[in-house]
């Protein structure tokens, strides 16, 4: 991804914490082994959890310093939008009031892309993402599958054979809009036996979706915003499909700089594969960091706000479920307590959650409540304080003007 510069943070989290960031769909983080710190890779720095979250909070633009979706650092990776809607939350989390909206503005592009998910990313990132986010072996394909390895080893198609083949058919298929009923249809003709299976609750024989969202961005094609059913359509400028990889070092260098410290695991569950396949894409130029007895790496120049980092009083945010603050891999270390983690991530239906000081500390969720009305419930962990009540309520009105309503009822419930 082409490095970009940012200004330093310049409000609440910019107080305490100087941040200098880069100028059938997802699956969850897979655990695999941690690898060991080569020997000339020493811990030059020992951080507590609380300054990490500090730390990924002013990183992510959550001190709502940018004026502008184009300035916030988190677009070096792209805005997840898994549940229609939470792109918009996400950012309105990180803009002034009103923000410009990123979904329909041509300087952005909503398509699959990290393990198939739909994520909203700058229009002029694209084809350097392809490139990067395409299979740097055979292994590092098949470890982004799932169902298909089996089938595929005994049909003897090697991993970056399928990406290949899949990504010429969606190219071919997707030539205008077209829902991706149709699309599915389109590639699962064009490929062989080995590449679909029968579905129950679609009562079809289609294209492994695995596979089938994650060539996406190979393919050319994109997402057309807020269409039920989710319809694909070409990009305006489409590129070929990626001959080779330029390698996933500048996605994992810009992993670590909104989610780090972390580890190659971490940064390789985000890109969906394993630690083994991508370990040759590595940077080997990083700090290594320890946190809560865990080694871990950082880019060098984020050393220094690392270090700095320290929670900003009083700030507030509501967060929606795929939030890219809820992106890191290491859950464990966003919610320390396994019951709360249990709150925060189901298995099916995410709540959004509330971020108080960098800490996690209630999930909540919204419904519409009648015409131009939307009920936001909010689960707290702990007793809240009346200054956080107040935060929450204000964020509450900007959940209910990202939905289009007017007003907004709050109500509170036990966890």
């Amino acid at each position: 991804m082409p490095t970009r510069s940012h200004g330093s943070a310049a409000s609440s989290f910019a107080a305490t914490t100087r941040v200098r960031p880069l100028a059938c769909t997802s699956r969850p983080p897979v655990p695999v082994p941690v690898p060991v710190l080569a020997p000339e890779q020493t811990v030059t720095l020992s951080v507590e959890r609380r300054q990490v979250l500090a730390y990924r909070a002013a990183a992510q633009g959550l001190g709502r310093e940018a004026g502008s979706p184009d300035e916030l650092a988190v677009f070096d990776l792209g805005v997840q939008d898994t549940n229609v809607g939470s792109a918009r939350l996400a950012l309105a989390a990180r803009l002034p009031a009103d923000p410009d909206d990123a979904m329909t503005d041509p300087a952005f592009t909503l398509l699959w892309s990290f393990r198939g998910a739909p994520h909203l990313h700058r229009t002029r990132d694209l084809p350097t993402l392809a490139s990067a986010l395409w299979p740097i072996s055979d292994a590092d394909a098949v470890a982004r599958l799932a169902a298909e390895r089996g089938p595929f080893k005994a049909a003897r198609v090697q991993g970056m054979e399928a990406f290949a083949a899949a990504a010429a058919a969606m190219r071919a298929v997707v030539t205008g809009p077209t829902p991706k009923g149709e699309v599915s249809a389109g590639v699962t003709a064009r490929l062989p036996a080995a590449y679909s299976y029968a579905c129950r609750s679609c009562q079809a024989t289609h294209v492994y979706g695995g596979l089938f969202q994650q060539v996406g961005p190979f393919a050319g094609v994109r997402l057309l915003p807020d269409h039920a059913p989710a319809t694909l359509a070409p990009l305006d400028d489409q590129p070929s499909v990626p001959p080779t990889s330029t390698g996933p070092g500048d996605l994992i260098r810009a992993y670590l700089r909104l989610h780090g410290p972390a580890t190659l695991s971490d940064a390789a569950s985000y890109l969906g594969s394993s630690a083994a396949a991508i370990r040759p894409a590595f940077p080997d130029d990083l700090t290594a960091v320890r946190v809560e007895g865990r080694k871990t790496w950082i880019t060098e120049e984020q050393v220094a706000p690392l270090r700095e980092a320290s929670p900003a009083p009083d700030v507030v945010r509501l967060l929606p479920p795929s939030d890219p603050f809820l992106q890191a891999r290491d859950r464990d270390l966003l919610v320390a307590d396994r019951a709360r983690r249990k709150l925060v991530w189901r298995i099916l239906g995410n709540p959004g959650v509330v971020l108080v000081d960098s800490e996690i500390a209630a999930v909540w969720r919204a419904r519409a409540a009648g015409k131009g009305r939307v009920e936001v419930t909010v689960q707290p962990f702990e007793s809240v304080t009346t200054a956080v009540r107040t935060g929450i309520a204000a964020e509450a009105e900007r959940v209910a003007a990202v939905r289009g309503a007017s007003d907004v009822r709050l109500r509170y419930e036990q966890a």
